[in-house]
């Protein structure tokens, strides 16, 4: 009895001694990680930014106690997300509009995350997908088929056909992938109320 003690306790060590080992690997990884993928995510922020927002030199986050969201997603049935707002100013700090981060959940293989630039105005240059996994072949082809669908253009909203576009506010639907399409839309209209409903009437911002 006591020999099978001693194997379980030694047993017991052993596993704790690898499992410690582990956590500090895993930690180690960590750090070392941490920074460059922070700097990855930073380039592509900025790069989206300047995609959408070619005319701007400098992008600002618009910060709010509670967060871009909370302004407007409270009480909404909108099955997306205003995760950042970042303004876009000119070399000397006017405005010019703002870089909207948007998620839409209603993608076939899951969440799509976009920005979106929208001037004063409320022209929308376009948006750049920033996350999207949808079917290869199909909902992947987003980028392709929808994004440049939506440059330059000044509506209210966006629907989709399958029919071919006939005006500004129509965008083609991705063959065979109705559901990407309505997501990718939808998010563009989210962003779009945001607009026109929190930052207009703001008068150009988000009270802090």
């Amino acid at each position: 009895m006591d020999n099978e003690r001693k194997s379980m306790i030694k047993d017991a060590l052993i596993l704790f001694v690898i499992t410690l080992a582990a956590g500090l690997l895993l930690g180690f990884v960590y750090d070392v990680t941490k920074a460059p993928i922070a700097e990855q995510k930073a380039k592509a922020k900025a790069a989206a930014c300047k995609e959408v927002f070619a005319e701007a030199e400098v992008f600002e986050a618009l910060a709010a106690e509670d967060g871009p969201t909370a302004y407007f997603m409270s009480g909404s049935d909108l099955n997306m997300d205003i995760n950042e707002v970042m303004q876009a100013l000119d070399g000397s700090g006017q405005l010019l509009g703002y870089v909207i981060t948007v998620t839409d959940h209603e993608g076939y293989g899951g969440d799509i995350q976009f920005s979106m630039g929208v001037t004063l105005d409320g022209t929308l240059n376009g948006i750049s997908l920033l996350s999207i996994s949808e079917t290869a072949g199909l909902g992947m082809k987003a980028g392709d088929v929808l994004v440049p669908q939506f440059e330059n253009k000044q509506v209210e909203s966006f629907t989709y056909t399958k029919s071919g576009a006939a005006n500004d506010s129509e965008i083609d639907v991705i063959s065979g992938a109705t559901i990407t399409t309505n997501a990718i839309v939808n998010g563009v209209n989210g962003g779009l109320m945001f607009f026109h409903t929190v930052l207009s009437e703001a008068g150009g911002g988000i009270d802090e």
